[in-house]
């Protein structure tokens, strides 16, 4: 395993190239799997994020953010995950730690937004006051929100419609004192689906809100 990720990590950082791994020794094989593997992972996410700008492009720049140092997973970031775990307790919102080291919550559909509308729920914002608040304590954190609805109604309504979602939720966060320039917003429309789009339960989990919290590296130096 380790072998097939040195590989690709060389791969990465040479451009493509494989030969070029071939001639490196040990320790140059070793460091290039650090920083190959950040640029994996930021690649793939930025493909995925920011899939409706283009695939390639969010997979550079995802990249790009990777082999830079990627995230920390710091005290504070373990302490505001078990604050929003506690906070989230029996409402069936999910809370993990990613695999690049950010926060994401899984808000579902009867939590966050009534189907159609993008107006935030009194128990979303119940939720949402209280990520305010850990929030404005890690004030170096970026906040990636990104929005969904299921494949009904066509891209027309459905892309508008996840994106205003995303945005409801980050205006609803500004107005709770987390400053305005800490937010990305994304509209994923009907892509990404969690569910079964043929079931009314499958369409209900794919109209959803997932927010990511991440801590750059480079914000420690």
């Amino acid at each position: 395993m380790k072998a097939t990720i040195t590989t690709l990590a060389c791969a990465v950082l040479l451009g493509g190239s494989l030969a070029g791994c071939a001639n490196m020794n040990e320790t140059q094989k070793d460091t290039a799997t650090g920083a190959g593997v950040g640029a994996l992972a930021g690649a793939a996410i930025g493909a995925v994020v920011n899939g409706h700008r283009g695939a390639a492009a969010g997979a550079l720049i995802g990249g790009a953010a990777g082999a830079g140092g990627g995230y920390l997973w710091s005290q504070k970031m373990q302490q505001q995950k078990q604050q929003m775990e506690q906070a989230t307790a029996g409402t069936g919102i999910g809370v993990t730690q990613t695999a690049d080291n950010r926060l994401k919550l899984n808000i579902p559909s009867d939590i966050s937004f009534d189907v159609g509308r993008s107006d935030i729920k009194p128990n979303f914002a119940s939720v949402l006051n209280q990520f305010g608040t850990t929030l404005n304590q890690n004030p170096v954190t970026t906040i990636t929100i990104v929005g969904y609805t299921d494949s009904t109604g066509g891209d027309a309504i459905n892309q508008p419609l996840s994106l205003a979602r995303a945005d409801s939720t980050r205006n609803y966060l500004v107005g709770r004192g987390v400053a305005a320039n800490r937010f990305v917003t994304q509209g994923m429309g009907a892509s990404n689906p969690i569910g079964d789009n043929n079931t009314a339960a499958g369409r209900a989990m794919n109209r959803r809100v997932e927010i990511f919290v991440a801590e750059p590296a480079q914000a420690s130096k």
